[in-house]
């Protein structure tokens, strides 16, 4: 089993900066591509950013420009920099990761969510 710990959520106002971290532990042999996901209130869960083993990235629409995901790989850890913060950023974010088992099973795993609040 690998456990995805989220922090860094909170409340800010309109145009500021959040930096959430996602730090995986547990049973794995590697890690592959791991990603940010947030679901605002009555609304569906939505991919916001993405990084692969090697660095490769690519983001939601709405957040290009604004928001970097970036990883560790020595620490198990996702990034995402949240910069220019808008209301309608307000939602719930969740890790996201996929994993390779010693017997190169993929597995996939979610974090809890980690709440992100931008008052106007």
């Amino acid at each position: 089993q690998v456990q995805l710990v989220e922090s860094g959520g909170g409340l800010v106002q309109a145009g500021g900066s959040l930096r959430l971290s996602c730090a995986a532990s547990g049973s794995m042999f590697s890690i592959n591509a791991m990603a940010w996901y947030r679901q605002a209130p009555g609304k569906q869960r939505q991919l916001v950013a993405k990084i692969t083993s090697g660095g490769s990235t690519n983001y939601a629409d709405s957040v290009k420009g604004r928001f970097t995901i970036s990883r560790d790989n020595a620490k198990n850890t996702v990034y995402l920099q949240m910069n220019s913060l808008q209301p309608e950023d307000t939602a719930v974010y969740y890790c996201n990761a996929y994993t390779l088992t010693t017997t190169y099973d993929v597995m996939n795993y979610w974090g809890k969510g980690t709440l992100v609040t931008v008052s106007s």
